[in-house]
């Protein structure tokens, strides 16, 4: 039995991620992202899969980041029916993140046909809401530390991964005729010592490893952070303006909420309203109650009023609500998704805001090559919003601290949890420069030396005869 590896996505970018692992004639897909950021990267999305997906067996996902799974709608479209198998809270995050995104696609194709900015006389979204229910209707999820057969030979358990909620590094135990060979994808590695996630959980070995790379090039600011923070959101609202935050809706805008009540329980902060105009960040906050095994706030923390219900705490769900944000003029703070700026509500709000010169703009997470975020932090003068250039005025803030992703010195601490150095290491899920980066530091301070950054579609032998 041959095992081969072959890379359809995060491959010296930090999107996209899927990896086809084929042992013998089973196939088996970890993770299902979709492309962002580089207009060439999102055309990957609407090519037809480079492998049959009808002939694909099984799925399994570290998380539910889009990046990760929201390519999901569209497999199943193209043949998938197999099982998706992820953590239960992954599960949970699916069911909203999933829906959303089929419903963002509808939303910006009918946008796009009615303002006439698509080239297509009749743009269609990469996948509809139908697409989403099926692809729903094929996950079953399963706890952390709970070994699961996922085909004839074939055993997954998940573990902690600490990035978001219900995260996982994913172990596969393969059974020869005469040996086990394990094989071990990092997904996205959180950060130690965070106050909502626990840390990433240790892993000691491995015959092939997958390891993230998003920060392998930097160590994100950690020593006095909480007082950096602070001071950008007072200087922000000492402006007289509003100050706008563009932030995932799973895990970063939680975290944000922690922050701001401890701020102003703190008097750090004044005490001004704070909007989450995310539809799904408000769903999304609900699911700590449904998995306290997955994080370690406290029951005390979650019971009424959670920390998620400060009384300066909005939540606003509507479209009609959205809109009126538009009025405010200062002393507010306003988070939206998504992260990278790339669809979603906060382009209405950048729309109204970039080219406001006391409203401010603060970035809180990695924006990807090709994104709208990674474009304004890059200083770009204009930014094109629903085909029109909307002049950036605003103040630009960028804050590394608040990341969810382990910075390079993070990644090394878990990668010297493995008692001897895989057989083959991949640097995966971080754009080239880091990769690169990240990938030298692990020859020179840990002497592996069996490391690989893969090219897009490139397929590797990992086992003969086994």
């Amino acid at each position: 039995m041959n095992i081969r590896l072959k890379f359809l996505g995060g491959a010296r970018s930090v999107t996209g991620s899927k990896y086809l692992l084929e042992i013998g004639s089973r196939k088996i897909l970890i993770d299902c992202g979709l492309f962002q950021g580089h207009k060439d990267l999102r055309l990957r999305n609407w090519d037809a899969l480079p492998v049959d997906a009808n002939t694909i067996d099984t799925i399994i996902l570290t998380h539910a980041h889009i990046d990760h799974s929201g390519y999901l709608p569209k497999i199943v479209k193209e043949g998938f029916h197999g099982i998706i198998h992820c953590t239960t809270a992954t599960a949970g995050l699916l069911e909203i993140m999933l829906m959303d995104a089929a419903k963002l696609q509808e939303e910006e194709a009918g946008f796009a046909k009615k303002k006439g900015y698509s080239r297509h006389e009749n743009p269609l979204p990469l996948f509809d809401t139908s697409d989403a229910e099926a692809a729903l209707a094929l996950i079953k999820g399963h706890h952390y530390k709970h070994t699961i057969e996922v085909a004839e030979g074939v055993s997954a358990t998940f573990f902690n991964a600490g990035h978001i909620l219900g995260s996982a590094i994913v172990v596969l135990e393969i059974q020869g005729k005469s040996q086990t060979k394990k094989i071990v994808f990092s997904g996205d590695l959180g950060r130690y010592d965070r106050p909502i996630l626990q840390n990433p959980e240790v892993i000691s070995e491995a015959d092939i490893l997958l390891v993230e790379s998003t920060y392998g090039d930097r160590v994100n600011e950690n020593e006095g952070m909480e007082d950096r923070f602070a001071e950008l959101i007072n200087q922000a609202l000492e402006r007289d303006g509003c100050l706008l935050i563009p932030a995932f809706a799973v895990g970063r805008t939680q975290l944000l909420l922690h922050y701001f009540k401890t701020f102003m329980e703190a008097r750090k902060i004044p005490e001004v309203p704070i909007y989450v105009d995310s539809p799904m960040a408000i769903s999304t906050t609900a699911l700590y109650q449904q998995y306290p095994e997955y994080h370690k706030l406290s029951k005390k923390e979650l019971s009424a009023p959670s920390i998620f219900d400060y009384p300066h705490i909005k939540y606003y769900r509507s479209q009609e609500a959205s809109v009126s944000l538009n009025s405010l003029e200062k002393n507010a703070i306003i988070i939206s998704a998504s992260g990278m700026c790339t669809g979603g509500r906060i382009l209405h709000h950048m729309y109204h805001r970039l080219p406001k010169r006391n409203d401010t703009l603060l970035f809180v997470g990695y924006q990807a090559e090709g994104t709208r975020g990674r474009r304004i932090l890059n200083g770009e003068p204009t930014i094109r919003i629903f085909g029109i250039d909307v002049p950036v005025r605003c103040h630009i803030e960028h804050l590394d601290g608040l990341s969810a992703h382990a910075d390079k010195n993070e990644l090394l601490k878990w990668l010297r949890n493995f008692q001897q150095p895989p057989k083959m290491t991949f640097i995966t899920h971080g754009e080239e420069t880091c990769a690169l980066s990240f990938s030298d530091t692990i020859k020179n301070e840990l002497g592996w030396s069996n490391v690989y950054i893969p090219e897009y579609l490139e397929s590797f032998e990992l086992f003969a005869g086994v």
